[in-house]
């Protein structure tokens, strides 16, 4: 256990893991009603801790199968959840799915780290993902073999373009790759990724777009850059955790201009 989850737990932020609670799903344990219909997906269930108690106010967790963190608190008056996901399309879809399908979360937003491939981008640079480019078969399995076109929310989009702005944060816009190797033996393929304009690569957008689409949902993907695959400058792990948060910022309050 991290010194940020110990201190979570003190604060009463986090509850210990509960021995035989009842599932509402077969992965998250929770009510109907504890998750608000917006919801912030990040990858690592200690960033959701964190910014449960760095964002939103009256703060209450709902999900602790397999510490896999999920929190609803509220932001400026807005009810809002956020909850881990894990690594990879694989992972992030057996809780995206249950969050869209059960517990009706409807504005859904992931907000990660990515690996930068245009040289444009630097350390911490925030891209809005407006479409996935993948080479995961989970898609196509939904999609009946065919290619299926990972598209973000337009609504979505814009509204975090204007949040990112009123910050005087710089957000680029984009295609991203999702990828289900993080370390892929094709040696061609941050070239090949380049030429056809992608930004950065990371591992969940695409499939993260295609359940919004299966369940009428809206979706979104704002990443941060925590390394950079072509000058391979890096952020620590602890970085990754604790330190993204211009991204979270245009998260939340692009969501608060998108209810509005």
């Amino acid at each position: 256990m991290t010194v940020l989850l110990i201190a979570a737990v003190f604060r009463g932020i986090v509850r210990l893991p509960s021995k035989g609670a009842a599932l509402a799903t077969p992965h998250i344990s929770a009510e109907p009603g504890d998750f608000a219909e917006a919801i912030l997906l990040p990858g690592d269930p200690l960033r959701a801790a964190y910014i449960a108690e760095t964002f939103l106010e009256n703060v209450r967790q709902v999900n602790d199968v397999r510490n896999m963190l999920g929190f609803t608190g509220s932001y400026k008056d807005m009810p809002v959840s956020v909850m881990g996901t894990g690594m990879g399309i694989p992972s992030a879809s057996i809780y995206i799915t249950e969050l869209a399908r059960d517990f009706g979360c409807t504005r859904l937003v992931r907000v990660g780290s990515c690996g930068g491939i245009s040289q444009t981008l630097g350390l911490r640079d925030v891209v809005i993902a407006t479409g996935a480019c993948t080479d995961s078969a989970t898609n196509r399995a939904k999609y009946g073999g065919w290619d299926f076109a990972a598209t973000a929310d337009f609504g979505l989009v814009s509204a975090f373009n204007d949040a990112a702005s009123a910050a005087g944060i710089e957000a680029r816009t984009g295609l991203v790759h999702s990828s289900d190797l993080f370390y892929n033996p094709a040696t061609n393929a941050l070239d090949l990724w380049d030429k056809m304009g992608v930004l950065a690569v990371e591992m969940e957008a695409a499939g993260l777009y295609a359940i919004a689409s299966e369940f009428r949902a809206r979706a979104v993907t704002v990443l941060t850059v925590s390394d950079h695959l072509r000058t391979a400058a890096e952020t620590s792990a602890k970085e990754r955790e604790t330190t993204f948060d211009d991204m979270v910022r245009i998260a939340l309050d692009g969501l608060v201009l998108d209810a509005a």
